[in-house]
């Protein structure tokens, strides 16, 4: 698989089109997304391995190949989450792990708060979902905990990537391949996906905000 694959596909731009629109409502925005998820996750599994197996049908006994080993997937919280549904659309028995990282609104750092996944990943094929690459920071801190499992065969799924995230991920874990609908322009001031789709946690869940209640933002010099 390429490192960086966009999917071209009408069905695909059509979606991308309505959830990039300020105007879409919260209900819209998240069926959407988790219509892309079955997208992402159909072409991300693509390659893995099957085994042959045999089965009984109503008319007699078919050869058939089969999913040989259950695949792990770990959607970044909370954002990762909306594309979920659509994965296990595709790989219905995938083990579903969870990360949970936030963006600090000033050093814009990954914040990690909370990780439930298998111990050993070694052997599993491992994919990590997050609507948006932005700075990178969180995916690839995600990877550095997947990674620190013993994965090493892990595809980042994501809707909207930026030039910058990839660069940054693609710096660590140049051989992870990152499966996405589009690469946009640049980032913002702010970290944020130009044009992109805004805050993809914020407009699913209709939240205003990612950063956990209590937690003490720290200043950035620079912007003092």
């Amino acid at each position: 698989m390429e490192t960086v694959r966009v999917i071209d596909h009408p069905a695909v731009a059509d979606r991308l089109a309505r959830i990039r629109d300020v105007s879409t409502p919260a209900p819209t925005f998240r069926r959407l997304v988790e219509e892309i998820g079955v997208f992402l996750a159909y072409e991300a599994t693509r390659e893995l391995g099957m085994r042959d197996d045999r089965v009984t049908t109503p008319l007699g006994p078919a050869e058939v190949r089969r999913i040989e080993h259950r695949p792990v997937v770990a959607p970044i919280l909370r954002a990762g989450l909306g594309l979920l549904p659509g994965f296990l659309a595709v790989v219905d028995d995938a083990v579903v792990a969870h990360l949970g990282f936030f963006r600090d609104p000033e050093t814009l750092a990954a914040v990690p708060y909370y990780a439930n996944l298998p111990a050993d990943l070694s052997t599993a094929a491992v994919f990590a979902l997050d609507p948006m690459l932005a700075t990178g920071h969180s995916g690839t801190a995600a990877l550095d905990v997947l990674a620190g499992r013993g994965a090493t065969r892990i595809a980042f799924l994501c809707v909207l990537a930026a030039p910058a995230g990839i660069a940054y991920m693609h710096a660590k874990y140049p051989t992870v391949p990152i499966v996405t609908c589009a690469v946009d322009e640049r980032l913002n001031d702010h970290g944020y996906i130009v044009p992109g789709l805004g805050d993809a946690g914020d407009r699913m869940f209709g939240s205003a905000s990612s950063v956990p209640a209590g937690y003490h933002v720290r200043k950035n010099p620079a912007s003092s």
